[in-house]
């Protein structure tokens, strides 16, 4: 992370979220090992891997109470942050609850298709995405203007 160390977070708050607010993701970070939409708890330490480093499992090594999350290597936009699914990899869309790597696939093959989503709600548009993923996805994505 760019600024490793402890940062604080509302509850509810995901990995990525925790990324964000340590300054974001280095060059060097793996982020393809850890759930980046998992939701942590106040004492949570993640910790990103270098490349070449190998994953440690989740990012959950402790719990406490609720409120803050502390992170040990980085993270990504504090508080509202969500994955853009106009820019998003195939393994940071797959990190989002109910979508493995084929309907990630299935995302960027859309987009590189048919160009940037102009809102969230165009998701729809993709085979297999119905009512209630939309539901489970609407709060943790966003388009260009976040």
């Amino acid at each position: 992370m760019k600024a490793p160390g402890i940062v604080s977070l509302p509850d509810g708050s995901r990995v990525f979220q925790a990324i964000e607010a340590a300054g974001g993701a280095s060059p060097n970070a793996n982020l393809g090992g850890l759930n980046l939409a998992e939701v942590l708890r106040d004492g949570t330490k993640v910790h990103v891997p270098a490349l070449g480093e190998p994953p440690q499992g989740g990012p959950a090594v402790g719990t406490g109470g609720s409120g803050a999350a502390s992170t040990a290597a980085g993270a990504t936009a504090g508080g509202a942050a969500r994955i853009n699914i106009n820019t998003a990899s195939v393994e940071e869309l797959g990190t989002l609850p109910r979508v493995g790597p084929v309907m990630a696939q299935r995302i960027v093959d859309w987009r590189n298709e048919h160009g940037a989503f102009a809102s969230v709600d165009e998701l729809d548009a993709i085979d297999g995405i119905g009512p209630k993923l939309m539901e489970s996805l609407k709060d943790l994505v966003a388009g260009d203007s976040g």
